[in-house]
């Protein structure tokens, strides 16, 4: 007879188990310590070395009570696939230094004129860091730090700090010095010996070709993951690589399954840049590269019900209205917080998109219901310039944004797994299943291919409800 391990209800039981045998059944029916389970359809007793020891006594001379199972670990499946990789396939991931407290700097009015202020939590090395700096002074009618505007001035921090703290730029500040942004994007990689920067000829053909920030900002960071791949080997055997070389890196990147399709195609796109536009060699053709079929994925989409319950979750005028614009006119994050005052067109009932995705400006609806709550924001806060501002000016966040609809989700207990970027898809789909045509929701979302648009026609449920299932004929 063998003593298993049961778990119920979070407390450990035994289990015990025999082939069929009359005699032993009734030796288990006379103990007072086991008990018959009619949920698991088998004799069962607590789990304590008493009834352990008790169990040994009753069967001596009828069976061997056996615990060779009862302390044995549970078999676990894995939730997840396990991979089995190629030898040599891990991709070497650049060491952060993620221990290191933040300076922030941001621009700051002074009697004197704009300085860029320098924010941090106390510590006693950075004061004193500061304190001995040769750019930054003490500005006594704002209490803190605060160095002069330039990309000079913040190298000679990022130096002076090097080691003891990260800066970061807040969100006004725009930096078109390609190589001070390098540096501080840089700044959190461990640097050893074999460490490659990226050149700065890529980052500045970049710039000169007018792509986004976010854009050099993911390609900076993977040609450098490239780079560092293969540090070992050099910088100029690197330039040298074919497309075959360029084949196995991506091939690496898919067998981990921890990189989606689309920044396997971004990496490719990066590094063909590079190779193409700046190494000048045409000869490393896209055509020749193999890209990962991206797989064609459903948007996430609420119900008319819970966006109305996140909109009255919402704590305050200002953030029923950022809420309620990401849905009212289907817009992205950065598209609400890039909105200045003069961009609410209230006599035509439109809202002036300017330099969204693609850098494209567009028109999209101005709701009444929302024009009516932006009348009542405006009442209460005078933003100066921008449509939605921070508490002590300056453009609002995109981490504000998101903060803000994470609160609101919660306090209005919806389980779906949603972003802001969910308000937009919702959008869409409730155009569609209004019946509005398909080319007038492409404009207002700012589509430049229809079929990026159709794919709300496979989350609509306004044709499915039309259609009876098999099931309910039966």
């Amino acid at each position: 007879m063998f003593l298993n391990q049961l778990e119920h209800a979070g407390k450990k039981y035994i289990r015990l188990w025999y082939k069929p045998n009359r005699f032993i059944t009734e030796r288990l029916k006379s103990a007072s310590w086991v008990k018959y389970s009619q949920t698991y359809k088998c004799f069962v007793m607590h789990h304590s070395p008493q009834t352990i020891e008790l169990t040994h006594m009753c069967f001596q001379g009828l069976a061997a009570v056996s615990t060779r199972y009862l302390y044995r670990p549970k078999r676990l499946r894995p939730d997840k696939q396990t991979p089995v990789l190629a030898a040599g396939s891990l991709i070497p991931v650049l060491t952060k230094v993620t221990d290191l407290p933040v300076v922030r700097l941001q621009a700051l009015l002074t009697e004197s004129g704009t300085l860029l202020g320098i924010t941090f939590k106390y510590n006693e090395a950075i004061y004193s860091r500061l304190k001995n700096s040769k750019v930054a002074k003490w500005q006594p009618a704002q209490k803190c730090f605060a160095i002069l505007p330039g990309a000079p001035n913040i190298k000679v921090l990022l130096t002076e700090l090097c080691r003891l703290a990260h800066i970061w730029l807040s969100q006004d500040l725009k930096v078109q010095d390609m190589a001070l942004l390098r540096e501080l994007w840089e700044q959190t990689y461990e640097k050893g010996p074999q460490y490659i920067s990226c050149p700065l000829p890529y980052l500045e053909k970049l710039f000169l070709l007018n792509y986004s920030p976010s854009t050099i900002r993911t390609y900076h960071g993977l040609l450098l993951r490239f780079l560092n791949s293969h540090a070992i080997r050099g910088l100029e055997e690197i330039n040298a690589f074919t497309e075959e070389g360029l084949n196995q890196y991506h091939r690496a990147m898919v067998q981990t399954q921890t990189h989606s399709c689309s920044l396997v195609n971004q990496s490719i796109n990066a590094i063909k840049f590079y190779y193409q536009r700046v190494l000048m060699r045409p000869e490393v053709q896209l055509n020749n590269i193999e890209r990962p079929e991206k797989p064609e994925r459903l948007p996430t989409v609420l119900s008319k019900d819970e966006v109305s319950r996140i909109l009255k979750a919402t704590e305050n005028q200002k953030h029923r209205c950022l809420m309620q614009l990401l849905y009212a006119g289907g817009l992205r994050i950065g598209e609400v917080i890039n909105l200045k005052i003069t961009d609410v067109q209230s006599a035509r009932n439109l809202l002036l998109i300017r330099g969204g995705k693609g850098k494209k400006d567009r028109t999209t609806l101005l709701s009444q219901k929302l024009l009516e709550s932006l009348r009542e924001y405006y009442k209460a806060y005078r933003p100066k310039e921008w449509l939605f501002e921070g508490q002590n000016g300056g453009q609002y966040t995109v981490a504000s944004v998101r903060n803000v609809f994470r609160g609101c989700l919660e306090r209005a207990s919806v389980k779906t797994k949603a972003t802001p970027h969910t308000l937009r898809h919702s959008f869409a789909t409730h155009l569609l299943e209004q019946d509005t045509d398909l080319r007038y929701i492409q404009v207002l979302l700012g589509h430049r291919n229809s079929k990026t648009t159709e794919i709300y026609t496979h989350v609509t449920t306004h044709s499915l409800e039309k259609i009876t299932s098999p099931l309910d004929n039966l």
